[in-house]
């Protein structure tokens, strides 16, 4: 069948972020778009109508500039962050490279510049019903303000390149850490005035969340200090937005305090906490701080959910929070007094929420909602149980009707290792008949879900477009079930109840009339690649192997991760030095003369969290050993394929190796996948 190629996915309006007006009567919200070369996305945004689902959207800013992270003044001009050339044309080296503030006046006109930061805002924040603007802004040490921008640029230019380092970590994801460090620089709402308030910061605020009182006199940061296992110790650190005396909140050993979110009176400080230990996981809980006493207590305990908060109720009642759940993403809040959750979004719609907010003046909510069937887009729904979600706008150019036209989605429960219920998605052409040739999806993380929303990286409308069915199973690891099913593979345990739970599922699939079990995929991407491996040292009833940036060597890994201690971690304590022969009884390489199914490889090299060399290695092995196999590098992408062209090729790639090892279709050929 046909209906949804690759080129289609690429080629959608990818929205991203949104921003409530104060009136709240409309919405901000951000869009990727290809650029005019069709090789990279940039941003736009838009305005839509929160009241009214029936007006157009209308496109407030365009051209060739990233014009995203859409955020309100408290008198209604809309701020953004932007890479477009804020001197009248008079641009410097570099200015393409750097975010800046922008404000669009609430009454019209051209945006222009608040901030000129030498090496561009990260991210900002203004305080709701004050005259302050707080950014977080990289600032290298020891050079003078004047001078960063040139020094930093001729230190790219000419060098040194040297990195000197101390301590681990030393990379992050994609890149080197380098020296410029994140700062909290305090502004007045119109850009002047500028403060720094952390002068001396060097790794404390990295990855750093932080929040800004309504009344502008605190911001909130996270506060990073290296715990007794190597690992960050995160705090809140709450500064006083006048004179920059700070003091710090939440700090316990093992313990991460973050996403933290003012109340509206600022008297309370609401974040989600985290404590560790080599045994388990823990619990994600929220805690609410006293701002004025530091006391906090748990607000959450016993609800086996991870929270990610996206704010508080205009009354300061309610925390409004997101979730995974057993398969979907729904919207929850949760008393900021017993601690009572309940679910706000209707179970009965299902679907997926993000980026979402509060409308001011009503019980209301916005944010971004998507399904398997259509991509974000922006909603509004009722801050009460059971409320119905209602699409706003389709910024993404694709007609939510039109996915359901292409796939029928069910979700169903098979009994997995020790007969735990495992939950998984099944996805098919909506008109197919017979039985299909399948490819089961294994997620990343672990700790993380297949949900009833849009991917974009893995985007099971594609291979159903070309005649496939496609599962995606939620085995042991999986968030949205309990902390027990989560702890399912913490330790030295990866190969155990989740390989049972992936095999569970496979059985199940392949005893349906519309699956053909002898023509069965196995397919994964990270720890779903790890998985993938084990699949293939420990079993042949795949007719092909697709592993995305996978682990391969646990040994091997161990050094060269990005974090290595956040690995011992997961690893129950276990080191290749402390425990040689256990530490690997999981890693596919021990067992790889087993290996006897197809298998195609693919690795981004700039993949600091799983390096190229597991790629490397795990194709010289199955070379080595005369299994069919193959090898697709991106030598400019990390973890996830991302540039649009790259996007393209990953797909037709697979989906070529996949239909000739199964037998069917036309293979699309991957020399096909020019722009």
């Amino acid at each position: 069948m046909s209906g949804f190629e690759v080129d289609a996915l690429v080629r959608l309006g990818r929205a991203d972020a949104l921003a409530v007006a104060p009136c709240g009567t409309w919405l901000a919200v951000s869009v990727a778009r290809l650029d005019a070369d069709g090789a990279k996305y940039v941003h736009d945004l838009w305005r839509v109508d929160s009241v009214d689902a029936s007006k157009p959207p209308i496109q407030l800013t365009r051209g060739p500039s990233d014009d995203r992270a859409p955020a309100f003044r408290r008198d209604g001009a809309l701020a953004f962050l932007s890479n477009r050339n804020p001197r009248d044309g008079k641009a410097e080296e570099g200015d393409d490279e750097r975010a800046q503030v922008w404000i669009l006046p609430a009454d019209g006109g051209e945006p222009r510049p608040l901030t000129d930061e030498p090496l561009g805002v990260a991210a900002f924040r203004f305080a709701a019903d004050a005259d302050r603007l707080v950014c977080i802004a990289p600032v290298l040490p020891g050079v003078s303000l004047a001078e960063q921008r040139k020094t930093a640029a001729d230190r790219k230019k000419h060098g040194p390149s040297g990195l000197h380092y101390k301590e681990m970590p030393v990379r992050f994801w994609d890149h080197w850490i380098g020296e410029a460090a994140p700062h909290l620089v305090a502004y007045t709402e119109e850009g002047q005035e500028r403060r720094d308030w952390t002068p001396d910061a060097d790794r404390e605020h990295r990855e750093a969340g932080f929040d800004v009182s309504p009344d502008g006199r605190f911001a909130a940061i996270s506060l990073a200090r290296e715990g007794e296992d190597r690992l960050e110790n995160r705090a809140l650190q709450v500064i006083a937005l006048d004179t920059g005396a700070a003091r710090t909140l939440g700090a316990a050993p093992r313990t991460v305090s973050e996403q933290p979110r003012f109340s509206p009176d600022g008297g309370r400080l609401a974040c989600v906490r985290n404590t560790r230990s080599h045994e388990r996981v823990g619990v994600r809980e929220i805690w609410i701080f006293d701002v004025a006493s530091g006391e906090g207590r748990a607000l959450t305990h016993g609800w086996e959910r991870w929270p990610n908060l996206c704010g508080w109720d205009g009354e300061g009642r309610w925390l409004v929070v997101t979730a995974d759940d057993a398969g979907s993403v729904p919207v929850f809040r949760v008393s900021a007094s017993s601690g009572a959750v309940e679910r706000v979004t209707d179970p009965a719609a299902g679907g997926s929420h993000e980026q979402v907010a509060l409308v001011p003046g009503v019980a209301r909510i916005a944010g971004l909602r998507h399904r398997l069937t259509h991509p974000p887009e922006p909603f509004r729904s009722e801050l009460q149980a059971g409320a119905k979600p209602e699409l706003l706008a389709r910024l993404s150019g694709f007609d939510p009707d039109t996915g359901s036209a292409l796939a029928q989605v069910e979700s169903f429960d098979v009994a997995g290792a020790g007969g735990v219920p495992v939950q998984s998605f099944l996805v098919k052409p909506a008109e197919a008949t017979g039985p299909l040739s399948t490819i089961l999806w294994i997620h990343g993380g672990p700790w993380g879900q297949w949900a009833d929303g849009w991917h974009w990286r893995w985007n099971p409308l594609v291979p159903v477009s070309e005649g496939h069915a496609v599962a995606l199973p939620n085995p042991r690891g999986s968030t949205g079930v309990s902390d027990s099913f989560i702890e399912g593979v913490w330790g030295n345990t990866w190969g155990e109840a989740c390989y049972g739970d992936v095999m569970a599922v496979a059985d199940a699939l392949a005893a349906r009339p519309d699956v053909d079990g002898a023509r069965m995929v196995a397919m994964g991407g990270s720890f779903g690649g790890y998985m993938t491996n084990w699949i293939g040292a420990n079993s042949d009833r795949f007719r092909c192997l697709v592993t995305h940036a996978s682990l391969f060597d646990f040994s091997a890994f161990h050094g060269t991760t990005d974090s290595p201690a956040f690995w011992e971690l997961r690893m129950g304590g276990q080191t290749p030095w402390s425990e040689p022969g256990d530490y690997d009884r999981y890693s596919a390489h021990r067992y790889v003369e087993r290996w006897r199914t197809p298998t195609l490889v693919i690795h981004g090299e700039r993949d600091y969290r799983v390096p190229i060399g597991e790629a490397l290695a795990l194709f010289e092995a199955l070379q080595r050993h005369g299994v069919p196999s193959e090898l697709l590098v991106f030598p400019d992408e990390n973890h996830w394929i991302l540039r649009p062209r790259n996007v393209r090729v990953w797909y037709r790639t697979w989906l070529d190796f996949v239909a000739r090892h199964l037998g069917v279709g036309a293979p699309v050929s991957a020399s096909a996948a020019a722009p």
